[in-house]
């Protein structure tokens, strides 16, 4: 299965991440909308960010081996077309980005994108979706493709 995600990610502790070749990030408290696509595994990709067990390989994964970060939310699609890009620009416009984080495979400023509360990162992604005329999920519905 393929397709594009976006994790909604909550800080709880203003805490500094080494993130490899990034250097040294300073995480407010608040929420961070990760933007990802799997083109040959959607599923085990989701699943290896919500698994606490796993290598450090991409940026998201240092952000998420810490201790004051959980995944709040997922909204995905399930496609051929790649708009991870798409939805990165769509959802930067309504919050802050971090500067280079997951972005180093394309052109993109970012690829995490700091919101100060939950509801506005969701709306955020939501009318990136519906921007794009593009049918998303949530995490309930992930739960019954496992």
């Amino acid at each position: 299965m393929q397709g594009s995600y976006c994790l909604i990610i909550k800080n709880k502790k203003q805490t500094q991440i080494n993130v490899g070749a990034i250097k040294t990030i300073d995480f407010k408290c608040g929420f961070y909308v990760y933007i990802g696509s799997a083109m040959n595994s959607l599923i085990p990709r989701i699943n290896r960010h919500l698994s606490d067990e796993k290598k450090i390989h991409w940026h998201i994964d240092y952000l998420l081996k810490n201790e004051n970060t959980n995944i709040e939310e997922i909204l995905f699609n399930i496609g051929k077309e790649e708009i991870e890009c798409k939805l990165a620009k769509t959802i930067s416009k309504e919050g802050k980005e971090i500067e280079k984080f997951g972005s180093s495979d394309c052109n993109c400023n970012s690829h995490l994108i700091y919101f100060e509360n939950i509801e506005n990162s969701l709306n955020s992604i939501k009318n990136a979706y519906n921007n794009l005329n593009i049918d998303y999920y949530d995490i309930d519905y992930f739960k019954t493709l496992d």
